[in-house]
Formats: C-alpha cells, sequence, structure tokens
C-alpha cells in the first residue's frame, strides 16, 4: 500500500500541478474587453489612443495630493516598461493645473535617471475631461476635484481593459495602494503588453507574406 501511495505522489502529483498552472495561463492569456470605444483624447490634445497602450489617469484640481500616487505608478509600472515603443502615461487635467503637474514632474525626476518624456499630463475643459471618463463607463466615480485615485489600462484601439473573474469586475487600479498595483496592475500590464507584441509579430508575418 505504501508503495503505491508513494507511487501516486510521484506521477499524480506533478500533472495536478501542472494542470493548476496551466488553466492560470490559459486564463490570463488575454485582459478582457471592458469598455469599447472610450473617447479619444485626441479629440482635444495633439496626443492619441490610438496604437498605443495607455496608463489613463485623471489627478484632478488637487494634484499637490498625488505625488505620493504617481511615485507608486512611476516606480511600479512606469520605469520597468517605458522603453517599450508605445506604452504612455496620459493624465488628464482639468484647466488651471498646469504649474501643480510641472511641480509633480519635477518631483518624480528626483533621483531616478528614467526618461519621463512619455508620462503626460494633458489639460482640457471640465465638460470634455468628463466625457472621456465617462466613456470609461465603469463603476468608479470622479470626485468633487475631477479626480480619482484609480487608473485605466485602454489599449491600441481606445478599449478599456480589465479583470472579469469570479472576484467581479475590476475596471481600475487603486494608485494610493502599492499592494493593488503589485498584485494586479503589474500582472494586468504585462499581459497586455505580451497580447500587444504578439499581435505585431502576426502582422509583420503577414506582410512579409504578401511581399
Amino acid at each position: 500500500m505504501r508503495k503505491y501511495i508513494v507511487l501516486t505522489i510521484l506521477f499524480v502529483l506533478p500533472l495536478v500541478v501542472y494542470l493548476f498552472f496551466a488553466s492560470g495561463i490559459n486564463h490570463f492569456a488575454q485582459l478582457p474587453v471592458l469598455t469599447n470605444n472610450v473617447v479619444d483624447v485626441s479629440e482635444y490634445s495633439n496626443d492619441t489612443f490610438k496604437n498605443k497602450i495607455t496608463i489613463l489617469g485623471f489627478f484632478g484640481n488637487n494634484v499637490q495630493d498625488k505625488h505620493g500616487d504617481a511615485l507608486n505608478l512611476n516606480q511600479k509600472i512606469y520605469k520597468r516598461f517605458y522603453q517599450f515603443k508605445d506604452f504612455q502615461f496620459i493624465m488628464i487635467q482639468p484647466k488651471g493645473t498646469s504649474e501643480l503637474t510641472e511641480n509633480l514632474q519635477n518631483d518624480l525626476k528626483i533621483g531616478t535617471d528614467t526618461d519621463l518624456v512619455n508620462w503626460k499630463f494633458i489639460s482640457i475643459e471640465d465638460d470634455n475631461l468628463k466625457r472621456i471618463f465617462n466613456s470609461l463607463n465603469t463603476d468608479i466615480s470622479l470626485d468633487s476635484n475631477l479626480g480619482t485615485p484609480y487608473v485605466f489600462i485602454v489599449d491600441r484601439d481606445s478599449n478599456l481593459r480589465g479583470r472579469d473573474d469570479d472576484d467581479g469586475v475590476k475596471y481600475g487600479y487603486d494608485s494610493r495602494s502599492v499592494a493593488d498595483i503589485n498584485n494586479n496592475m503589474l500582472d494586468d500590464v504585462k499581459v497586455i503588453l505580451a497580447e500587444y507584441r504578439m499581435a505585431l509579430k502576426k502582422n509583420n508575418r503577414y506582410k512579409e507574406s504578401l511581399d
């Protein structure tokens, strides 16, 4: 009997472990589309969501209170992926916050040699800011300062991406929470960038076949 128990552990247990991890990989092979056709920021600026992977945020009028949130995002997400050609951060701001966002950018530069060229702050009229935010169609609201600590992943087709699983729908990631950034957002950004790379390779192979 002991012999059969040992054989079961040696042969069956590794198979169970493999199947467990394989199912996890398949589950996160793609990040679900939660909202189609987010209003493109190009309607109000020279920047765009199209053909980019965008981390989208709304820091609001009280930018001076969001330095910690920005530092969390910079350290955990931006610094890891900023060299990816089509990766960008866009923070959509109310008019009149340019000096505050400049102070924030200077704060981000302290103690780092990371190029912050893809950390973009775009100031637009309040109604236009609300229009973009509302087009995300989430369960998250802007506060009285037209801001939120949550940031969002917008894909190259201007669709909102996130999680829709047994734990519910996750539209955004709390920039105040290192745990949320490390345990959820980091993984999801990796998934969306891997998905993007696969699409680029597929398109390149298709173009080569036509040449």
